[in-house]
C-alpha cells in the first residue's frame, strides 16, 4: 500500500538512487535485506522532490528535458542579500519567454515561444533543495526523435568528462538522489510512516475513485498549492499497488484548529454516498460557538466498506492528533458503524434523526393511511419523555397499522438506542441533533455542490465555500462583541448571560426565558433528602392550532444548585430549558449556576481558551509539533485582529516586528 503525503519536511530515504548513462536511464534501489538490485525509471518533476544540492535538482531535470526532447535553463534566481546564497530559482524550457528586440541589420530569427513548461526549486532547511512548482505542459512541439542539440545537454557532456579518466571514452553519467515524503504521524514522536499491518487494513484492490480525465490532476495540484501556502495543510491519499487512487483525505489549518475548540461531538456526513453522488464525498462537521457548522476535515472514499471507512477515519485521527471525539453521529450504515467501534471504541456512537425521518416518505409513503403512521411515527419519537411512553407509543403504531412485516421499521427499533431521543439523554450534544419535529439540519456543502459535481469542480468550490463559512462566523464573531443585546423581558438571567453568550446561542436561550411564561402551577411533588422533584406544567401548541398541557419533571439538588429537567435540553442543545429556569426562579435563585453556562458559547471563546492538548507532550526537536502549537496559539490572535480596523493594525504591527526580529537573526 502506498501513501501519499506532504504534511512536513521529509522523511528521507537513501536508497533511490537513479543513474543515466549514455542515452538510457536506470535506477538503482539497495534492499537492504536480499541486497539485490531492481531497475526503475526515475520519476515525473513532482512537487515535494528533493535533492541534496542546486547542481543535482538541475540534473535532474535536465535529463527528464533530454528524455522528452527539449533544453532548460535558469530563467530566474532568488539570493539572500547579504550572504549572496540561493534560496530559489525557477528551471525553464530553453523556449521560454522572449528574445527581446535586436537592432542589427540582420537579426536571428526569434525561437522561444513563451513556453510554460518550468519547475521552481527552493532551498529547505539550508541543506536540500526542494521542487515547489511544476508545469509539464508546453505550447510547442517537444519529441526525443527532434535531434536537436541543447546547450543543456551539452553541459552535462562536458561535466561528465572533467570527471572521467582522459583514457576512458565519454558517457554521461548522473546520480541523483530523490528524497520523498512520507506519511506523518503528528500523534506519535514525529515522522513515521503508517504500517499496513497494523494502521491500515488492507482493502480490496479492485475498488478506487472513478475519476476522469483531469480529475487527478486537479485535486493532486490543489494539494499541493495548498501546502505551499498553508504549511499546516494536511492530506493522505490511499494508492493501491497499481497507483490506482483509492481513498483521500485531507483538512486545512483552520480545520485542525477549529476541532482543539469543538472536539465534543462530530458529525460524519455521508449524505453524497447515500445519494450516489459523482463525488463520494465525506465530511467532518463540528458546532461552533454561534451554533455554525464547522468543517473539520474532508475526504473521497472509493468504495462503502469497513476497511475504507477504517482507512479514512484513521487519516482523521493522525490528523487531529490520535484525539478521538466524546460523540460521533452518522447516518445508519453497517459498514459505518463497524469501523466506528473499530477505530473509536471509546465515543458514544449515535445515528442522525434527521436523516432517519427524512426517510419516512420513501420507506413508508405507498402504505395505506401514510399520513396516520407518520404522525404516529413523530409523536413517538419527539414527544415521548420516557422509554416506557416510547415503547407503548411504537409497539402501537405497528400493531394499529399492521406493519410488523417491514424491515427497516424493524431495523430502526433495534437501533433505537442509537437515534430515539429518549434513549439518549444522557448524551451531550451541542445542538448537532434535532429533538423537535420542526428542527432542520443542512448539509455543510448544501448549495455548492450536486449530484453530477465532479471532483475538479468540487475542487474549485470547495475554497469558495469554506471562504463564505468563514466569513460568515467573522461577522457573528464581530457582531457578537460590539452590539448590545435587545432584551425582551425583566428576568435576571437574560441579562446574565447577555454579556457571556455569542448572540446566536443567546437568542435561543431567550427564547426559553420567554418561555418560562407559558409555564405555569410549578408543583413540588417528592422530597429525598436533598433532592426535591417538582411537576411544571406548560401550554404546548400542537401541530401549530391547538394548545395542550404538558407535564414536565424537574430534579432539583438544593446544596450544589444542580438541576435537571426530564426534557434533557440542556444536555441536547447545551443550555437550560424553561422547565429547569423556572424551578431556579421558583426558589429564589437569580442567576443560572456556572456548570449551566458553556464555555464554547462565550463571545471570547477562542481568546479565552487556548487549545492545550497534548502541549505538554510537544516535542522541543520535531517541527511538525511546532507548527500545530503555533497554528492553534495564533488563531485567536488574527480574529482578535479582524475585529476592528484599529485591531488590525496592532496585530499588523506586532507580526510585522516579529518578521523583522527572523530577518536580523537570520542575518547574523
Amino acid at each position: 500500500m502506498e501513501e501519499v503525503c506532504l504534511n512536513s519536511e521529509p522523511v528521507f530515504d537513501e536508497g533511490d538512487e537513479y543513474e543515466i548513462e549514455g542515452d538510457s536511464i536506470t535506477v538503482e534501489h539497495y534492499d537492504e535485506t536480499s541486497e539485490t538490485q531492481s531497475k526503475k525509471e526515475p520519476p515525473l518533476p513532482t512537487v515535494g522532490l528533493e535533492f541534496d544540492s542546486f547542481d543535482e535538482a538541475y540534473d535532474f531535470y535536465n535529463l527528464y528535458a533530454k528524455e522528452q526532447g527539449f533544453g532548460i535553463r535558469v530563467s530566474n534566481s532568488w539570493f539572500r542579500s547579504k550572504r549572496k546564497e540561493r534560496y530559489r530559482a525557477k528551471l525553464s524550457c530553453s523556449s521560454a519567454g522572449f528574445k527581446k528586440k535586436s537592432e542589427a541589420n540582420h537579426p536571428r530569427p526569434e525561437t522561444r515561444t513563451g513556453c510554460p513548461a518550468m519547475i521552481v526549486i527552493r532551498l529547505v532547511d539550508s541543506k536540500r533543495w526542494r521542487i515547489v512548482e511544476v508545469e509539464l505542459e508546453h505550447n510547442h512541439q517537444v519529441s526525443p526523435q527532434i535531434k536537436r542539440f541543447y546547450k543543456s545537454h551539452k553541459k552535462m557532456i562536458l561535466a561528465a568528462k572533467k570527471a572521467q579518466p582522459p583514457s576512458e571514452p565519454v558517457t554521461e553519467v548522473h546520480t541523483i538522489k530523490l528524497y520523498r515524503t512520507a506519511v506523518v504521524d503528528s500523534g506519535c514522536n514525529g515522522y513515521t510512516n503508517v504500517n499496513e499491518g497494523e494502521s491500515l487494513n488492507p482493502v480490496d484492490h479492485s475498488k478506487h475513485l472513478d475519476l476522469k480525465e483531469g480529475d487527478a490532476h486537479a485535486v493532486y495540484n490543489y494539494f499541493c498549492r495548498m501546502k505551499l501556502t498553508n504549511p499546516n495543510f494536511f492530506y493522505l491519499m490511499d494508492l493501491d499497488d497499481e497507483g490506482q487512487l483509492r481513498n483521500v483525505f485531507w483538512a486545512d489549518a483552520r480545520s485542525r484548529a477549529a476541532y482543539g475548540y469543538f472536539c465534543d461531538t462530530v458529525a460524519i456526513d455521508t449524505s453524497c454516498l447515500a445519494n450516489k453522488f459523482e463525488i463520494p464525498l465525506i465530511s467532518f462537521v463540528g458546532m461552533n460557538h454561534h451554533g455554525q457548522s464547522v468543517l473539520l476535515g474532508c475526504g473521497f472514499l472509493g468504495h462503502e466498506s469497513v476497511e475504507y471507512f477504517v482507512w479514512i477515519f484513521r487519516a482523521w485521527l493522525t490528523c487531529m492528533l490520535g484525539r478521538p471525539p466524546q460523540v460521533i453521529i452518522t447516518d445508519q450504515c453497517k459498514p459505518l458503524q463497524n469501523a466506528i467501534s473499530e477505530v473509536f471504541p471509546g465515543a458514544r456512537h449515535c445515528y442522525c434523526l434527521w436523516y432517519i425521518m427524512q426517510r419516512v416518505p420513501e420507506k413508508l409513503g405507498g402504505l395505506k393511511g401514510f399520513e396516520t403512521i407518520k404522525r404516529q411515527m413523530n409523536k413517538a419519537v419527539y414527544e415521548s419523555l420516557k422509554i416506557a411512553e416510547f415503547e407503548t407509543s411504537w409497539a402501537d403504531m405497528i400493531k394499529r397499522h399492521n406493519l410488523g412485516d417491514s424491515k427497516w421499521l424493524q431495523t430502526l427499533y433495534e437501533d433505537r438506542q442509537r437515534w430515539v431521543p429518549v434513549y439518549l439523554k444522557d448524551t451531550f450534544f451541542a445542538g448537532m441533533i434535532p429533538v423537535q419535529e420542526n428542527d432542520g439540519l443542512n448539509a455543510f456543502f448544501d448549495g455548492y455542490i450536486h449530484k453530477h459535481t465532479s471532483f475538479k469542480e468540487f475542487v474549485d468550490k470547495y475554497d469558495l465555500a469554506l471562504h463564505r463559512k468563514h466569513l460568515k462566523e467573522a461577522m457573528a464573531d464581530l457582531e457578537s462583541r460590539t452590539s448590545s443585546f435587545e432584551l425582551k423581558t425583566k428576568c435576571n438571567f437574560e441579562v446574565q448571560l447577555s454579556k457571556m453568550y455569542t448572540k446566536a446561542i443567546f437568542m435561543k436561550l431567550q427564547s426559553e426565558v420567554e418561555g418560562m411564561y407559558s409555564c405555569f402551577n410549578t408543583k413540588q411533588v417528592s422530597v429525598n433528602g436533598p433532592i426535591i422533584t417538582y411537576m411544571v406544567k406548560e401550554r404546548v401548541e400542537v401541530e401549530g392550532k391547538e394548545k395542550v398541557v404538558r407535564y414536565y419533571e424537574v430534579l432539583y439538588e438544593t446544596t450544589q444548585v444542580d438541576i435537571r429537567c426530564i426534557c434533557s435540553l440542556f444536555n441536547f442543545k447545551g443550555y437550560l430549558c424553561r422547565h429547569a429556569l423556572t424551578v431556579l426562579n421558583y426558589n429564589g435563585v437569580e442567576e443560572i449556576p456556572s456548570r449551566y453556562i458553556l464555555p464554547r458559547w462565550s463571545k471570547d471563546f477562542k481568546c479565552r481558551y487556548v487549545v492545550d492538548h497534548g502541549s505538554g507532550d510537544i516535542d522541543v526537536n520535531n517541527p511538525v509539533h511546532w507548527q500545530n502549537n503555533l497554528y492553534k496559539r495564533a488563531i485567536p490572535l488574527v480574529e482578535e485582529g479582524a475585529l476592528s480596523q484599529q485591531h488590525y493594525k496592532v496585530v499588523l504591527d506586532e507580526l510585522q516586528g516579529l518578521l523583522n526580529k527572523f530577518s536580523v537573526l537570520e542575518e547574523m
